[in-house]
Formats: structure tokens, sequence, C-alpha cells
């Protein structure tokens, strides 16, 4: 049972630099740009003592919503009892990343403004709505032999006696 409850209790792994990943920090950690409204993650960088974000934002995913010189404010959501603050927090850059978040998203949405170009140009009008993946086509089972396959009788006093 952890005894204390400090500001750090209970982060030995996970503010803990990871394997091989010790040492002096990378330069393009200091020289990314960060706009505003773009998604960042919350990685706590356990070498950099300040402007680092408390145990509960490790981990979390927010949206930018101020760019300073040295820190990025990032806006989380928390939950707190019943309801969902959003919470406004400055984060040194050593503490964020670009997330990833929106990747999947904006790749689709290059695809199907193809897709909607090609349709266009052919003369006709497709739907880029994902579907769902529906049930698996069905098939027969040919060339199945049926073999039957009957117990054979428990037998006591053979059994008894140390076996047939």
């Amino acid at each position: 049972m952890p005894a204390g409850h400090g500001l750090r209790s209970r982060t030995r792994d996970s503010f803990s630099r990871p394997f091989r990943k010790k040492g002096t920090i990378a330069l393009t950690t200091y020289l990314r740009t960060y706009h505003i409204g773009d998604y960042v993650d919350i990685k706590v960088n356990g070498a950099v003592h300040k402007g680092m974000p408390h145990k509960f934002y490790h981990g979390r995913t927010g949206r930018v919503w101020n760019v300073t010189k040295r820190a990025i404010g990032v806006e989380v959501n928390k939950q707190v009892g019943n309801r969902i603050i959003r919470k406004r927090i400055h984060v040194r850059v050593e503490h964020v990343m670009p997330s990833r978040c929106t990747e999947e998203f904006r790749l689709r949405k290059v695809k199907n403004d193809q897709l909607k170009a090609e349709a266009k140009a052919k003369g006709e009008v497709i739907s880029t709505k994902r579907q769902p993946q529906g049930p698996k086509p069905g098939f027969m089972v040919e060339g199945a032999t049926l073999e039957t396959v009957t117990p054979i009788p428990y037998d006591v006093v053979n059994d008894l006696k140390g076996g047939y």
C-alpha cells in the first residue's frame, strides 16, 4: 500500500525514460512547430522537471489553444464526478508530441476526394460513407466423409483385473 499522496506519487514507472532512450533529448522535440487547433499527446519526459504536467494528464490527448516561447497550452477533457470539464494546462514542449488521432480521418478524406473526382469524370454518383462489414458469404463443404464413432462399453470386472 503506497504511503505518500504527493504530486509525483506512484509515477516510478510512468515517468521513467524508456529503454535506450535516456540521455540528451533529440533536437526535433524543440524544433517542432505547433499551431492552435493541433491535436497533441501529453507524454511526460521524466528528465525535464520544469513545465511537467500532473500525472493525471500523462497519456492524454488534447488540443492546442495557446503557444508560448517554451510551452504549449493544451485543452484536455477531465472527468470529475458526473461531469466532464475542459481543463486548460500549459505544458513544456518536452512533454508534448503531435498526435496521430486524426491521421486515419485525413487519409480517408484525401481518398474520398479522389474517388469523387474519378466518379465525376465518369459521370456517376457514388457514396463515400463507411459501411459495416456484414456477414461472410456462405459455402458448401464438399468431399467430407462422415465417420460414426461408437463408445466401447465399460467393463468394471476387467478394469479391476488390470485391463483387457
